[in-house]
């Protein structure tokens, strides 16, 4: 596996998480709960194969810029991943509930 490639997140809307690929195998997936005006993520997960390699990371980012482009809801942290990642980025705090 190369480990220089970023990983390829979507949002598979169908199973309410956004999914990140790192060579063509699913690495991890963010799962979220849409309320009213709010997006929810209550837990991330990451393959342990893929730990290290900033999946996590990449995929909470490209999750928050899809909320930010979509400007339709405010978010809410209910995973301790998710938690945790936006306390070291304040860049995302206006998009807290």
């Amino acid at each position: 596996m190369n480990d220089t490639l970023r990983p390829v997140v979507t949002d598979n809307g169908e199973k309410s998480r956004f999914e990140a690929e790192l060579d063509g195998v699913r690495a991890g997936y963010a799962h979220y709960r849409l309320g009213a005006g709010t997006i929810t993520f209550d837990h991330t997960v990451v393959d342990p194969d893929f730990g290290g390699r900033g999946v996590g990371s990449s995929l909470i980012r490209h999750a928050l810029d899809a909320v930010r482009a979509n400007g339709e809801r405010k978010v809410i942290a209910t995973c301790s991943f998710v938690k945790d990642w936006l306390a070291k980025h304040p860049e995302y705090s206006d998009l807290l509930a």
